[in-house]
């Protein structure tokens, strides 16, 4: 077991564990640790606790100390940098008519790198930017091209449900989402309802997929054959959530099929018919991960 505490070096981006050495960390306090980048500003979010050796690296990710005043001093000046950073930056990508979208600044702890995240529908040859700005700041420069669903990570803005977004609140890390999982939820396959600001598939579809999959196994599908108590039938319609299957039933061969509703343990799958949806792929390319 190993002693860590969780930090978030930025308010949206996902927890980091640390190593620490004998040093009780509250959970608020600023410290300042030691990734792959170098030294970083972050605040803890949680205090000290212990884990498995084989879920962490020490040599990679540790704690150097709790943040003093100068370090908060430090951080000011750092952020304060960044924002000057990011309009020379604008300026700069106008002036070599570059077809850039610059998202978010980060400047190292140490002022040794300064790293600019920007979005751009293609590749862009920003060799000559680079070394501008590396006569401006003096200092070693990266520029890394990020995906949309950063690009409205970083931004934020309000969701279909009228909320803010949840990338931008409380979702640390993005997870897989697929068109089977709007499938799955009997939602619209029309791209303006499934898709987000972002232009991709919503988070939101994922969280309750487990729960779908957990209870549609025993679930018939349209167009199943199905034996009840009140004859053989048809699915007409499946209501998920509350386990409601709605079926043509016939008592006999001779008689005219009756609509009539069925709770899933009262009928038995007698053969199965997968129906083949009517799927647009073109209008639903580009939206799926």
């Amino acid at each position: 077991m190993i002693e860590v505490i969780g930090v978030r070096l930025k308010p949206k981006q996902k927890l980091y564990y640390f190593s620490v050495d004998s040093i009780n960390v509250e959970k608020g306090q600023a410290v300042i640790v030691e990734t792959k980048n170098g030294l970083r500003y972050g605040i803890t979010e949680i205090s000290n606790k212990f884990i498995e050796d084989k879920l962490f690296k020490p040599d990679t990710n540790k704690l150097i100390r709790i943040a003093n005043e100068e370090d908060d001093l430090q951080y000011e000046k750092i952020k304060k940098r960044e924002k000057e950073a990011f309009s020379i930056f604008i300026e700069k990508i106008q002036k070599h008519n570059l077809d850039m979208k610059l998202i978010e600044v980060e400047l190292a702890y140490d002022f040794s790198k300064i790293i600019f995240y920007f979005t751009s529908e293609g590749r862009v040859d920003f060799r000559d930017l680079v070394k501008e700005l590396a006569s401006i700041f003096r200092m070693r420069i990266e520029l890394r091209q990020i995906g949309v669903r950063d690009e409205a990570k970083a931004i934020n803005g309000i969701g279909i449900c009228g909320r803010p977004l949840c990338c931008s609140t409380f979702l640390r890390e993005f997870q897989p989402v697929s068109i089977k999982m709007a499938k799955d939820q009997k939602l619209s396959l029309n791209p303006t309802k499934i898709s987000g600001v972002c232009g991709r598939l919503m988070c939101c579809l994922k969280y309750e997929q487990d729960t779908y999959e957990e209870i549609t196994q025993n679930l018939p599908n349209e167009g199943d054959i199905i034996k009840t108590i009140r004859g053989t039938g048809e699915v007409l319609s499946v209501n998920v959530l509350r386990q409601v299957i709605k079926a043509a039933v016939r008592k006999n061969a001779q008689d005219a099929p009756s609509v009539e509703f069925f709770d899933v343990s009262e009928v038995e799958i007698i053969k199965r018919k997968y129906i083949k949806e009517d799927i647009c792929m073109e209008d639903l390319k580009g939206i799926e991960d």
